[in-house]
């Protein structure tokens, strides 16, 4: 039965020509970008940044002095005794709720300079990878027939394809957001050591914080490297 839908002639040479292009892009891309790029990445991680063994060179000091403890004493105008120090006490809980911070110290606390250089070096690649997998996968599913006749392999083939290029997509596209969710999660904890400077535990848990950033740094830029390499 022959079709009944009719397509503009002019509009039906656009679409010819954009597949084309689309086409050559992305078959540049596999024989020429993916093997420069999986060098580049190859080279990247044998840098020194990428391979430091002591976590704890990461790690920026906070730069917050803890300041004295206030002394508090069981008489004061001739009251002393358990009845005016548990009044005391009470008063301190309602009236001291953490250090208030008007402004810091010794200036704008800075963030671990180390992970900040990776990174910027990191997220233009991962943005990268993106738009160079979102084109090829166009390519692939403008290779994939409409209409297949029983049980294609090649098209099969190209679907498993079309789905490792959207999980790479993804999982691109999940670490930018960690990335802002890394240095939300860092804000948000020196603030807490801003207003509570004798808690240790929430120092530590900055520097513990760093320490996962850079793993995760490490261990994206070795998926991205192995999705390149896939890619070629």
């Amino acid at each position: 039965m022959a079709s009944l839908l009719k397509v503009d002639q002019e509009v039906k040479l656009k679409v010819d020509s954009f597949r084309e292009r689309i086409t050559s892009e992305a078959e540049d891309l596999v024989a020429n970008f993916f093997p420069k790029k999986l060098l580049e990445l190859d080279s990247f991680l044998k840098e020194p940044i990428l391979n430091i063994h002591d976590l704890t060179q990461i790690h920026s000091d906070m730069n917050l002095p803890v300041p004295d403890p206030i002394i508090l004493t069981n008489s004061h105008d001739g009251l002393d005794g358990p009845t005016y120090k548990k009044r005391r006490l009470d008063e301190c809980e309602e009236t001291f709720q953490g250090t208030k911070v008007f402004v810091m110290p010794n200036g704008m606390l800075k963030s671990s300079q180390q992970l900040v250089d990776i990174i910027e070096k990191v997220k233009p690649e991962i943005q990268l990878l993106i738009e160079k997998c979102n084109k090829v996968k166009m390519w692939v599913q403008l290779l994939i027939p409409r209409i297949e006749d029983g049980n294609n392999f090649g098209v099969s083939i190209q679907e498993e394809t079309v789905a490792e290029l959207r999980t790479v997509e993804s999982e691109a596209a999940s670490y930018l957001d960690q990335i802002s969710r890394y240095y939300i999660t860092r804000a948000k904890l020196v603030s807490k050591i801003a207003k509570y400077p004798h808690v240790e535990d929430y120092r530590r848990t900055v520097t513990e914080t760093d320490k996962k950033e850079y793993i995760s740094l490490q261990s994206h830029h070795f998926r991205t490297k192995e999705s390149v390499c896939h890619s070629t």
